[in-house]
């Protein structure tokens, strides 16, 4: 799927890419509700219905992203409820095997999530995957999402990269887009970022069926 002699940086975003995006759905469309449901005295379905809502104004922004936007907005403690369903938090299959050649193969390895920095730290106290990465970039240091283009000149300023020599696997096809738009070269998506729903159609990018697919790293 890769010539491998042409990439020396691997930019990877954690929801859905290197982590199974069912919590992420889970807890939006089911739990949150669930909970707001019970504060503010509505029915599920109400409670759905409003927050989806919500949800839709400000998607693709660094607030939709938010754990402290949508505490306050909700008036819910968002970290809390996380924790409460954090057995849900699960890495995707060959994620670890295609990460430990990834680090032995030389090449610099970078999450680079728009994932809020609460999410971000228990995310990897539940999945332990720190120590494979070079760096973890989080958007909200940057205060642009990976969306927008401009996001990709500010990252260029704090972890220098050649455009035409870089990976990035994103189950988004907005921020593939965005990067696309600045000159990454090698671009990928994921089947499927939620191994309980249905596929995710490719549209213009690749799609990897597993980390699998990349293997050996050469």
């Amino acid at each position: 799927m890769l010539d491998w002699q042409e990439i020396q940086t691997v930019f990877l975003d954690m929801d859905g890419t290197l982590l199974d995006l069912h919590f992420d759905n889970y807890f939006w469309l089911e739990h949150v509700p669930k909970r707001f449901a019970e504060k503010h005295g509505l029915s599920i379905e109400a409670a759905k219905q409003a927050l989806l809502a919500r949800y839709r104004e400000i998607e693709g922004t660094l607030n939709w992203y938010c754990v402290d936007h949508w505490s306050k907005a909700l008036d819910l403690d968002i970290a809390l409820l996380k924790k409460e369903v954090d057995h849900l938090v699960s890495i995707h299959p060959d994620v670890p095997e295609f990460l430990d050649a990834l680090r032995q193969s030389g090449r610099r390895a970078i999450i680079v999530t728009n994932a809020h920095q609460k999410s971000l730290a228990l995310k990897m106290e539940k999945t332990q995957l720190e120590g494979h990465f070079d760096r973890i970039v989080c958007a909200h240091d940057l205060g642009l999402p990976k969306e927008d283009r401009q996001f990709w000149h500010a990252l260029q300023k704090i972890e220098p990269f050649r455009a035409e020599q870089t990976l990035l696997v994103d189950d988004s096809h907005a921020v593939l887009e965005s990067a696309r738009d600045y000159g990454i070269a090698h671009l990928l998506t994921i089947h499927k970022p939620d191994t309980r729903s249905k596929a995710k159609a490719p549209g213009k990018f690749r799609a990897l069926s597993g980390f699998g697919d990349l293997l050996p790293i050469v």
